[in-house]
């Protein structure tokens, strides 16, 4: 049963230009894609947390290994330049804090309760955004979540994980949920 818990409003600030910037880091699809639709110029080199959010962008020089903020700050160059890091309001801090980068909110996450909560053993959840939404459907259900953030999420808000997926793919979700089950 898929049940969305999330929604996302783009901000309209404007136009962003992107010349100047050494690299611009983009950790999710939604972001690269409302990036996408407001962007100006180019700038030298992007960075994707993970193959979605690289596919969402289309030509990006650099994935993560590791799907993280983490992972980023591992796997850029040092020094990096010039910065851009474009994410959901109320995205962590750590690129900007590790990189010195300017920070631009694209969108913002709102949780959302449907009016019929899901029904089932076991639930999945692929943001922290949706952990905190989950648990506030106070369902009891334990959890399989996409990545260490979410399992990090979901257990700061009481919800039980019974597994994490390996990376952040359809495959190892399903993976995940077959060890959970």
């Amino acid at each position: 049963m898929v049940c969305p818990l999330i929604a996302f409003e783009p901000l309209e600030t404007g136009p962003i230009d992107l010349d100047g910037y050494d690299w611009l880091l983009l950790t999710s699809a939604t972001a690269a894609t409302e990036l996408r639709r407001r962007a100006r110029g180019r700038p030298r080199r992007v960075a994707a947390i993970g193959r979605a959010t690289a596919a969402a962008w289309g030509e990006v020089d650099l994935v993560a290994r590791v799907s993280t903020q983490e992972g980023l700050v591992e796997a850029l160059p040092r020094p990096a330049g010039r910065v851009l890091f474009a994410a959901a309001e109320g995205a962590r801090r750590l690129l900007v804090d590790a990189l010195d980068a300017d920070f631009v909110a694209l969108y913002r996450t709102r949780l959302l309760r449907p009016r019929d909560p899901p029904r089932g053993d076991l639930g999945v959840v692929a943001s922290p955004s949706a952990a905190r939404a989950f648990a506030a459907l106070e369902l009891g259900v334990p959890v399989v979540s996409i990545g260490p953030q979410t399992t990090a999420a979901a257990r700061a808000v009481g919800i039980p994980v019974a597994a994490e997926a390996a990376s952040p793919s359809v495959e190892a979700i399903v993976s995940a949920v077959g060890e959970a089950g």
